[in-house]
């Protein structure tokens, strides 16, 4: 054979080894690819989400539970300023993992929670050769879902819109807010989806199976928050943008807050959910034993009465004779912080307020003294008119000075439709806002300072990581019902909020109201009864919960005042007995660390008779059980202040019947003996 015919021979034999090493390395990689993990099953088998990229690339998404599709063809992705993010992508690894884990509260409406999920995880490559992933996450109640951009090497990234849609399968009823809303505050109504106009997050659906849903997004710390836009049965995220129009300025990698969906068979379930919390980071403050629930009162209703004054005058309610009576009061009381707004220097313009200069007639250092010697804490009130860049400039400052006299405990206030950040006028809900609460938060941290946040931006878990952040407004609260021009919050509004805003987290409502006079504004009052208002105290959540009536007002009815006496605001658990979303809500919670339990039940504009078993309670034990209920002409027009309050022995095997007025209520204080 010539050395022609060899080589040509050698050449040939390399190309069928190279063609058939080449086939098999493609019928491999198709294999692997048809079989890289695409769906994430929830622990308990009953909810599927299955995920694809369609035919130009585009990401999907379905959900499926009990074999039925709930959600179908869902895109996901983003526009950013150098690109389109919706289409043209690859996948090219995926993979599964299980987490089971029961972790403890700080504090809480449970103390020991269980975070139970399946989780797929998926890489995708763009055309462009951007790289972004998305993680679900499925839990036996819902399903969750980020988007993580990896590190890569165009680390900027500047988002102009999020994509993300959920297509429901049947049309759902939606309770919502209008996203435009200032500060949170309007009543929240019940609308087809069709028919909905674009809304803030949270929202509650009521499905056309009877079944429920809940639309939020948790870990929300550098980037805007979400609202939703609705097109027929289309849902679609909508990002507060900043004021040039940007969503979000980010650097990879990054991770955005995870958007999640509760699916709920009922109402009980629904309540229970805690998913939310699980999808937040855990506990970042090493020793929290500073952190403490607490019940407070304070100079502040009687601003909204106009029988005082935030600035310094005649009638100026923060002067230090007035709250050394306040002091005295909650000493005297059990009840252990006192509010005072109105303090410092800068109500007169609302131009600069100055949080370490009080006016002549409040004595801070001896305040403080006064305060410790009776083991109450003062409430400091931080109110910036919506200047947040000079408040986050001096937050040193001013959490020394706090610290420095003893406070532990400051509302904070944002009473501005745009806020005044670092970065400018922008609107609080915007990355701007969001990274200034999240400064205010963790630098609070640092002296021992926890937050109540008003006007702020939706909760979204980030209690469970920085749980110096107790509680927060974000809802049309009480002091509507000293003011409003509609005459006061309507009877069901009490019946939506633990269904709809208290499921996005806890609120300062301000709860409590006992005297149902306004001369100031004679055709505005709350429309309740005084069953009602001690009820709220159990059924709307807070670990830092308000009674906000003057002292002299509960003096006048000390045997129902008995009960916020009582009460506490941190559970071992808490269960939803019966409710329907708008009509009533009877809650029962078990005091951390005792086997007492405490029930609240509130109704509508419909008087209401209801049957409440007792099962919830330790079996095999007897209890003392005290009712705090309306009477039996009781009305929240014509008799307020109608009650009846008895007491009897129970066990769990026992059954109460419970009367409830319109406007109405009933609260119950059930002690283990």
């Amino acid at each position: 054979m010539k050395i022609e015919d060899n080589r040509a021979l050698a050449a040939k034999k390399t190309y069928t080894t190279t063609y058939l090493l080449t086939f098999t390395l493609s019928i491999m990689l198709m294999f692997t690819a048809c079989h890289q993990p695409t769906r994430v099953t929830s622990p308990d088998g009953r909810t599927q989400v299955a995920f694809r990229l369609d035919e130009k690339g585009t990401p999907m998404y379905d959900v499926v539970k009990d074999g039925k599709a709930v959600l179908t063809d869902c895109p996901m992705g983003f526009v950013l300023q150098d690109g389109n993010l919706t289409e043209g992508f690859e996948l090219t690894k995926s993979q599964t993992r299980s987490l089971d884990e029961t972790w403890e509260t700080v504090w809480g409406e449970e103390r020991f929670i269980r975070n139970h999920y399946k989780e797929l995880q998926l890489c995708l490559r763009h055309k462009s050769d951007k790289r972004m992933d998305i993680c679900f996450r499925v839990f036996d109640d819902g399903f969750a879902f980020s988007y993580v951009f990896p590190e890569q090497a165009v680390d900027s990234v500047v988002i102009m819109s999020e994509e993300t849609a959920y297509r429901f399968a049947n049309e759902p009823t939606v309770w919502s807010i209008p996203w435009r809303t200032e500060y949170y505050e309007a009543l929240w109504h019940k609308t087809p989806i069709s028919a909905t106009d674009t809304a803030c997050s949270p929202i509650t659906l009521e499905m056309a199976d009877g079944t429920y849903a809940f639309m939020h997004e948790a870990a929300l710390t550098d980037y805007p928050a979400q609202n939703f836009i609705f097109d027929g049965q289309t849902t679609r995220t909508m990002l507060t943008p900043w004021q040039n129009g940007v969503a979000a300025y980010e650097k990879a990698p990054f991770a955005t807050p995870w958007r999640f969906v509760i699916l709920a068979d009922d109402l009980p379930q629904l309540l229970a959910s805690r998913i939310m919390l699980n999808l937040n980071e855990p506990c970042k403050i090493e020793d929290t034993s500073w952190i403490k629930p607490m019940k407070f009162i304070g100079i502040w209703w009687g601003m909204h009465l106009q029988t005082m004054t935030w600035e310094a005058g005649p009638r100026h309610g923060a002067t230090t004779k007035n709250m050394k009576r306040y002091l005295q009061f909650a000493a005297e009381n059990g009840i252990g912080g006192v509010l005072a707004e109105g303090w410092n220097l800068g109500w007169e313009t609302w131009e600069h307020f100055d949080f370490t200069t009080p006016y002549p007639d409040w004595n801070m250092d001896e305040l403080s003294r006064y305060a410790d010697s009776l083991g109450v804490q003062i409430v400091g009130h931080n109110e910036t008119g919506g200047n947040a860049a000079d408040y986050e400039k001096d937050l040193d400052e001013i959490y020394t000075y706090h610290q420095a006299h003893g406070i532990h405990v400051i509302k904070t206030g944002y009473v501005s439709p745009i806020i005044r950040t670092i970065d400018g006028l922008q609107y609080n809900r915007s990355q701007a806002g969001v990274r200034h609460y999240r400064k205010v938060i963790e630098t609070a941290a640092k002296y021992h300072i926890c937050i109540d946040n008003h006007e702020p931006v939706m909760p979204t878990g980030l209690q469970r990581t920085y749980p110096n952040l107790l509680t927060q407004e974000g809802v049309r609260g009480q002091e509507w019902n000293a003011w409003g021009t509609d005459g006061g919050s309507p009877e069901e509004h009490v019946t939506v909020l633990p269904f709809t805003r208290v499921m996005a987290g806890p609120v300062d409502y301000t709860p409590g109201v006992f005297n149902f006079a306004n001369p100031i504004h004679p055709d505005t009052r709350v429309h309740a009864t005084l069953a009602n208002q001690l009820a709220l105290f159990v059924v709307l959540y807070s670990p830092l919960q308000m009674a906000c009536d003057l002292p002299e007002n509960y003096l006048l009815h000390p045997d129902m005042f008995a009960f916020i006496q009582r009460v506490p605001c941190d559970w071992e658990q808490s269960r939803l007995v019966d409710g329907r979303i708008g009509d009533y809500v009877v809650m029962a919670r078990q005091e951390r660390g005792t086997e007492d339990w405490f029930v609240g039940a509130v109704t509508d504009e419909n008087s209401r008779d209801i049957t409440l078993p007792l099962d919830f309670l330790k079996p095999d034990a007897t209890y003392e059980m005290t009712v705090y209920a309306d009477g039996e002409d009781a009305d929240w027009k014509t008799a307020p202040y109608s009650t009846t309050i008895y007491t009897r022995t129970v066990s769990a095997k026992d059954t109460i019947r419970i009367h409830m007025a319109a406007g109405g209520g009933c609260a119950m204080d059930i002690k283990c003996l």
